[in-house]
């Protein structure tokens, strides 16, 4: 098999543009999928070919029947599930990087920009426009990349097309094998003269990698899906949360007797009995104005 050192670099990429659940997908992919397909599962199919005899000595029958019960390899068909389930992630790459070439654009310009100031040239409205710029691609002020906007957009359609790739090489593996291998496969094509029965190598051990595969493949399903719906609900948990208005707390109504405590000191303080009166009839109600009276006309 080949190097997979290119394609980790890239989508080693990703972690730092990716949620929480992205990143555990490609700790799965890299420990459960490449590590395991390199290692363990490559040399378990090496001889896949080469060990599958049948019970004749026409020649070319053995061929024709390995290539009736294998159309494709099975490592071979979990490279290729790989390398499609990865692609999404490495279109995000590419939209990732082509807003860190237009970071950088604006951080020229930007400069430029800055420099006509300081020599007194008024750029306050290209200045401006170039930090619309970057809240539209949703660059921020310390130079990283937000996930919103057309970059979200492109992540929830990653997320989507992985999991279609999944599903689809799930069923793609059940209807050309199944899940599960067969210590003798019958094969009755030409040139072979008559039903002739072939013996596959290691069928036990092969079909354990294969539920290993599948089991790792409906995590893989799994975790896509949990990211989908996180992601799609929380944009729209920040779309409701723009749109909500500011909240406005209206100032504390002090009590009318912490009121008529900080009259009387400001009365006392000026010495004015006439308007400690005057301020103590101002903030009273007409309720207690009544009873005010009432008691003064009882004394």
């Amino acid at each position: 098999m080949g190097d997979w050192s290119a394609l980790g670099r890239l989508l080693d990429k990703v972690q730092a543009y990716s949620t929480a659940g992205g990143k555990v997908w490609l700790s799965v992919l890299f420990i459960f999928r490449i590590l395991v397909l390199g290692t363990a599962v490559e040399s378990a199919w090496g001889d896949e070919q080469s060990a599958f005899k049948c019970n004749t000595q026409q020649p070319g029958c053995e061929n024709v029947c390995y290539d009736k019960s294998f159309p494709i390899s099975h490592v071979r068909f979990w490279v290729l599930q790989i390398i499609f389930v990865s692609t999404p992630t490495l279109l995000y790459l590419a939209h990732v990087f082509y807003l860190n070439r237009k970071e950088q654009k604006f951080n020229r310009k930007e400069e430029l920009l800055k420099a006509v100031q300081n020599d007194g040239g008024d750029v306050d409205i290209p200045l401006k426009k170039i930090e619309m710029k970057k809240l539209k691609y949703g660059i921020e002020e310390h130079g990283k990349v937000k996930m919103k906007g057309a970059l979200l957009r492109t992540y929830i359609v990653s997320i989507f097309f992985k999991s279609m790739f999944e599903v689809g090489f799930l069923v793609i593996q059940w209807m050309l094998y199944g899940f599960s291998l067969s210590a003798v496969y019958t094969c009755e094509r030409s040139p072979c003269p008559h039903r002739v029965d072939c013996f596959l190598s290691r069928p036990t051990e092969k079909t354990v990698f294969i539920i290993f595969m599948l089991v790792v493949s409906l995590v893989s399903l799994l975790l896509n899906i949990i990211e989908l719906f996180y992601v799609f609900f929380k944009r729209i948990k920040d779309r409701v949360k723009g749109k909500q208005p500011p909240t406005l707390y209206p100032k504390p109504v002090r009590s009318v007797q912490a009121q008529w405590m900080t009259l009387v000191k400001l009365s006392l303080k000026e010495n004015s009995c006439f308007f400690l009166v005057f301020i103590i009839f101002a903030t009273l109600s007409i309720g207690d104005i009544i009873l005010l009276t009432t008691f003064i006309t009882e004394i």
